[in-house]
Parts: structure tokens; C-alpha cells; sequence
């Protein structure tokens, strides 16, 4: 098994791994511009070293109700050519680990299903490796928690 790179962060009080070739950057988003008539886990769009970046609410991504605050600590992605903000509690560190499949039982609610695709394990204690991309797509009609 080989070790790859993964940046540790918090989202929704949960620790998660994201594979380091998915990261382009971390950034402070600062002022985020809404953007009317889009899909409810898109907060907006921010700019962000001369580019404009659309910027994703991961707890809305993940069917929960959207985070309540102004900017936040952001892992910059590319998917299809586009820039990607994916908005994180609290980011941790960048460390080699080797990743493995989630256990065949383990059972993950609405948005965390999709997003996850995999875990690592830190001093004996598995955490989730997720898909930024899923956060990008948003959740699905199932996974989005009824208020």
C-alpha cells in the first residue's frame, strides 16, 4: 500500500481527509457576493487573486442547514476547469497516509454517502476521506435533511 498526501479539515464537527491532488490552495475567504437563482449549497462568488471563484457552503453540500456565518477558511479546488472555494470549519495539516476503502458496514447519513470515498486511519482512530467533487455536484434530492 502506498502513502499519498491528504489534508486534514473539519466540517461539520467531523475531522475529514482530502487527497492533496484535489487541493490547489488554502485560503481565507474573505466577502462572498450571493448569487441569485442558484442551487442552495452555493454561497456565492468571492474573488480571490485576480480570479473569481464560486464558493461552496459544505454543510449545505452535505444536506444540512447552511453554515450561519460571513467567510470562512476555504480548500481552493479545479474541477472542469473551474475554481472552487469548498468552505471547511477548521483545517488541521497536510501528512502522508494510506487510504483504504470504507468498510462495507459502515453506515454514513445523507451527504457524507456521497461525499465519502474512502478512510484513513491517524493514531488509530479511522477518519472519512471525502470527493470534493460531490461537494461541488451538491447534495441529492435524498440526502438533504427535512427542517
Amino acid at each position: 500500500m502506498t502513502e499519498q498526501l491528504f489534508l486534514i479539515a473539519h466540517i461539520a464537527g467531523r475531522g475529514v481527509a482530502i487527497d492533496s491532488a484535489q487541493v490547489e490552495s488554502v485560503v481565507d475567504i474573505g466577502h462572498v457576493t450571493p448569487t441569485p437563482r442558484v442551487a442552495r449549497h452555493i454561497r456565492g462568488l468571492a474573488a480571490l487573486r485576480s480570479r473569481v471563484v464560486t464558493v461552496i457552503d459544505t454543510h449545505a453540500a452535505l444536506g444540512m442547514p447552511p453554515l450561519g456565518i460571513a467567510g470562512s477558511r476555504a480548500v481552493i479546488t479545479v474541477i472542469d476547469g473551474h475554481h472552487y472555494a469548498v468552505l471547511v470549519d477548521s483545517l488541521e495539516d497536510v501528512a502522508p497516509f494510506v487510504s483504504s476503502p470504507l468498510p462495507s458496514g459502515i453506515a454514513l447519513d445523507g451527504g457524507w454517502r456521497e461525499a465519502g470515498c474512502g478512510q484513513i486511519e491517524r493514531d488509530g482512530e479511522p477518519i472519512l476521506a471525502i470527493d470534493l467533487t460531490a461537494l461541488i455536484h451538491g447534495p441529492s434530492v435524498d440526502s438533504v435533511a427535512v427542517n
